[in-house]
C-alpha cells in the first residue's frame, strides 16, 4: 500500500520541475492529500481541498452545482461505498498562475474500481484564501 501511495503522489507531482514555487508546492501537496483521502474512503477528508462556501462551483455530467454542501452531497450520492470510490489516480497536465491569488490546473483522473473503471479530465480554479489554496471551481468530465 505504501508503494502505491508513493506512486500516486509522484504521478501528481510528476508534471513539476524542481523549481516549483512555494505556492505550487502547496497546491500539489493539497491535491495529493485529496487523493490519499479518497483512497482511504474519506469523502469528507477529500472535500477539505474545496472552498467551504456557497459560491463553490462544481460542474460535472449533470451540470453545475453551487455550494460546498451541494458538492459534498453529490460526491456521497455518486460514490456511496468503496466499490464505487475505487482507487483514484490524478495527473496534473498543466499548472498556470493567473495572478498572485489564482491558479488554473488541467489534469486527468481515473478510478480503478470493482463497479467499473472510469476516467476523465478536469480543470480546476484554485484561489488562495486566508493563506490556503482551495478549489473554487471544478469542471470534471
Amino acid at each position: 500500500m505504501r508503494v502505491a501511495l508513493y506512486l500516486i503522489i509522484f504521478s501528481l507531482l510528476g508534471h513539476a520541475s524542481f523549481a516549483q514555487t512555494k505556492d505550487e508546492q502547496a497546491i500539489t501537496t493539497m491535491l495529493a492529500a485529496q487523493v490519499v483521502q479518497w483512497n482511504n474512503g474519506n469523502v469528507d477528508g477529500y472535500m477539505k481541498g474545496y472552498w467551504d462556501n456557497d459560491s463553490l462551483l462544481f460542474i460535472g455530467s449533470s451540470g453545475p452545482r453551487y455550494g460546498y454542501k451541494a458538492t459534498l452531497k453529490r460526491y456521497k450520492e455518486a460514490y456511496p461505498d468503496a466499490a464505487h470510490m475505487g482507487v483514484l489516480t490524478s495527473v496534473i497536465k498543466s499548472m498556470q498562475q493567473i495572478s498572485p491569488e489564482y491558479y488554473f490546473i488541467v489534469g486527468t483522473w481515473a478510478l480503478r474500481r470493482t463497479a467499473g473503471d472510469v476516467s476523465g479530465s478536469y480543470t480546476l480554479l484554485l484561489r488562495k484564501i486566508k493563506g490556503n489554496w482551495v478549489i473554487v471551481c471544478d469542471h470534471s468530465s
